[in-house]
């Protein structure tokens, strides 16, 4: 009898799932393949473009085309309607191109037919290159040194927070960091044949974790074994334990449990999140899709506050090349041109892509400590808004900062101002980002590679980038068993 039941129950299980209705996505990027923070300028590669471009392919597949597996409520499905999409990058070319490549697989050209006009003396215009689609992408511009943000290795104080600055620099003086820096002296100088054309013996230590992964990882992806020195040194085991000290070190550089402001990459974007996704839901879907591209810190920072590692320690690791976090609002509800769903018949769901996710799964994971990967819209509202930073004010006060924008700032808020309300309508406190702040607090997305107090463009020598060849079972996907965290 339970077995029939179970066959009855099974069998409804597709309807069931068919009832879910995505109103709307916000998804979080990172870049492509890019060349090496070691010699500017940084550009992004053709693989970097193809893993972009495949990206946006996947999200199209998922919910923009005719045919999509979870069409969103009322997208545009071949011809874009920009009013639907609100897409920014930083000033960075790596950034605004990687954008720009994913768009294109979101939205690819329309071709002759539906890329044309009629004009009023009955001639036709084509849209050039096959019905090209032209998507705008809004610069972030940094409220410190700006464009090419790509370009630095030491990117903290790009995000224009005090407070955050001296927290980042305090894992410095821990003892763990002591710790990890005297413990691994020996590994490092072992690797410096490698190396010893862009580091020294000095700069060849722990401090610099990130960007001594950074340098041999590229060069693993782009150079031919014999154009890399003392090559036969980078074994797999060398390599995943380059790997997982570059984590470790900027783990800790942007989050840290005790002092949540270390972590404002995270908290910016949090209420970026929340006002993107109460926007759909305030205007019924009118504008349904959030994207911007940004750097792995802010990944980390992010994933710290919503206690992601909690889930799996590889909420712990830099996020590969194109890896992307999305943000579903699903409802069961009907919804129809004359009804939309109230705020409590909508729930969140999270899911996060280490690397494209054309190549990799998109894979849902609770936050919060929750138990389930779905929530309802009021938890996530009030969850977020433990930690977001969503208006100047607060943004200031908790950043410890007077000057510039923050002059005129009330210094008085003592919490983050509410980005949304749990009833799906617009928080009345805080007062907003104003446009001149954006550049500040939305620098979080600038915020790519949070390093040691050194910027390490040393003089040309040593490893070039000489191809745009993946090398057979040295890429970035095969450094290592485990060194992909997923």
């Amino acid at each position: 009898m339970l077995a029939k039941q179970f066959i009855v129950v099974s069998s409804l299980l597709p309807l069931i799932s068919a009832q879910e209705t995505v109103l709307g996505v916000y998804i979080f990027h990172r870049h492509g393949d890019r060349t090496t923070k070691s010699y500017s300028p940084t550009s992004l590669t053709d693989l970097g473009y193809q893993q972009v471009w495949q990206s946006g392919d996947f999200y199209r597949a998922r919910y923009v085309d005719s045919t999509a597996t979870s069409p969103i409520h009322g997208i545009a499905s071949n011809i874009v309607k920009n009013s639907q999409l609100s897409v920014e990058a930083p000033v960075d070319n790596v950034l605004q191109n990687s954008a720009a490549g994913f768009l294109q697989g979101l939205y690819p050209p329309v071709g002759a037919t539906l890329g044309s006009q009629t004009l009023a003396n009955g001639s036709s215009v084509e849209a050039p290159m096959n019905g090209f689609q032209l998507i705008p992408v809004n610069a972030v511009q940094s409220a410190s040194t700006g464009a090419n943000s790509e370009n630095s290795a030491w990117l903290q104080g790009q995000s224009g927070c005090n407070n955050a600055i001296i927290s980042s620099n305090n894992y410095f003086f821990s003892s763990e960091y002591m710790q990890k820096l005297n413990s691994t002296k020996s590994f490092y100088q072992s690797i410096l044949p490698v190396i010893n054309g862009t580091f020294t013996s000095a700069t060849d230590t722990f401090k610099n974790a990130y960007t001594i992964y950074d340098f041999i990882h590229v060069s693993m992806i782009h150079n031919s074994s014999s154009s890399i020195p003392s090559d036969s040194l980078l074994t797999n085991e060398t390599v995943y334990q380059l790997q997982t000290l570059a984590d470790n070190h900027e783990f800790n550089l942007a989050y840290n449990s005790s002092e949540p402001i270390r972590a404002i990459a995270g908290s910016t974007l949090a209420a970026q999140i929340l006002q993107q996704l109460n926007s759909t839901i305030v205007g019924k879907s009118a504008s349904q899709v959030g994207i911007q591209f940004g750097a792995y810190a802010s990944f980390l920072s992010f994933f710290g506050l919503a206690q992601l590692p909690a889930v799996s320690e590889n909420f712990t690791g830099i996020v590969d090349y194109a890896s992307s976090m999305t943000f579903e609002l699903v409802t069961n509800s009907s919804v129809s041109n004359s009804s939309y769903p109230t705020a409590d018949e909508i729930s969140v769901r999270f899911l996060f892509s280490n690397g494209s996710a054309a190549a990799n799964p998109l894979t849902a994971y609770p936050l919060f400590g929750q138990s389930s990967t779905v929530i309802p819209w009021t938890t996530f509202v009030s969850e977020m808004n433990k930690f977001a930073i969503g208006d100047q004010a607060t943004w200031c006060s908790q950043c410890g900062n007077s000057t510039g924008v923050c002059a005129t700032s009330t210094s008085t808020s003592t919490s983050s101002s509410p980005s949304a309300t749990a009833s799906g309508s617009s928080s009345s406190g805080g007062g907003g980002i104003s446009k001149a702040v954006a550049g500040v607090i939305g620098a979080m997305v600038t915020l790519a590679v949070i390093l040691g107090l050194e910027a390490l463009i040393m003089l040309i020598a040593g490893l070039r980038l000489v191809s745009k060849k993946r090398l057979g079972g040295t890429g970035a996907a095969a450094v290592a068993p485990g060194a992909v965290k997923e």
